[in-house]
């Protein structure tokens, strides 16, 4: 779906908003005066307006007031103050997207008494164009709402709609947190490779492009990962010797352990929102003068 006539609204311009504005622009879904940024720092905005010749705003209010979509990139913590600021500025026909970490769909229509909501969590290879997106959208959007909210997050890679809000708190825990984990093994196996005896800048190197370049190759193939593990493994070889030590270590149960522990976190971080925003008229409630202010609009 193009966004030839829509406007977008950042609220919260940060690294992932800058992803997205960066990834509209050059796909060339959007002009850059069809952007509006919202961030309380001058300087951000004067860079913004720089880098990307898009508008910027000092104000929340003013930039949702302007948009037909808007995307909220604040953090947790700013929803409930950011939510009652900007409410009284939403419209019904405006699609929220939000990329906050933990805010469900009732912690944000408690606050934002919005109905069409899209909640969306991507990963940190998005600021590269290279991310995976997973998203759900409330039964109020439509069918172009969600054509929009896919174009818009597909901006920054690969994007996956589900039925399920659920599953966005799921995937919270394994391709949002997941770089976390790649980090770690890639640090690690650098200090293990450092240990043995190489520079560090060449153990940087070998370690960095055999993960990329394993990543290509099993992306390529097409095949599950054990089989590609079995190719690379002879009996009694250095691979099923390693590959002991790394079961013995309880590999599998420690990296299952920590995405439980991070969907935990992220389960206990959308109460909490929920609990925060929960004065605010409930899930769904949407103030009568809404429809009044709209009619007239």
């Amino acid at each position: 779906m193009s966004l030839r006539d829509s406007t977008i609204a950042t609220i919260g311009s940060g690294v992932m908003a800058e992803a997205m504005i960066a990834g509209l622009l050059k796909g060339e879904q959007v002009e850059p005066h069809q952007i509006i940024a919202s961030h309380p720092r001058l300087e951000r905005r004067e860079e913004l307006a720089r880098i990307h010749g898009i508008q910027v705003s000092a104000a929340n209010v003013d930039a949702v007031g302007r948009a037909d979509v808007i995307v909220l990139a604040i953090k947790p913590q700013m929803l409930a103050r950011v939510g009652r600021e900007i409410e009284p500025a939403l419209r019904d026909g405006q699609l929220v997207i939000s990329v906050i970490a933990g805010a469900t769909t009732t912690a944000l229509r408690n606050v934002l008494h919005h109905r069409s909501i899209v909640r969306s969590m991507p990963n940190t290879p998005a600021q590269l164009g290279r991310g995976v997106t997973v998203w759900y959208a409330t039964p109020e959007v439509t069918e172009t709402q969600k054509a929009q909210a896919s174009t818009l997050l597909g901006s920054l890679g690969m994007e996956l709609q589900v039925e399920d809000e659920k599953f966005v708190a799921m995937a919270t825990a394994v391709s949002g947190t997941g770089p976390t984990y790649v980090f770690l093994f890639m640090e690690a196996l650098i200090d293990a490779a450092v240990h043995l005896g190489f520079p560090r800048h060449i153990a940087h190197d070998l370690v960095i492009e055999t993960l990329e370049g394993s990543t290509i190759f099993a992306k390529a193939s097409g095949m599950h990962p054990a089989q590609l593990r079995n190719m690379v493994t002879s009996p009694g070889g250095t691979s099923a010797a390693a590959l002991h030590e790394l079961e013995s270590g309880r590999l599998r149960t420690v990296l299952s352990e920590a995405v439980w522990a991070a969907f935990r976190r992220t389960e206990d971080l959308g109460h909490q929102l929920e609990a925060d925003t929960a004065d605010d008229g409930g899930p769904g409630h949407v103030p009568a003068d809404r429809h009044a202010r709209d009619s007239l609009s």
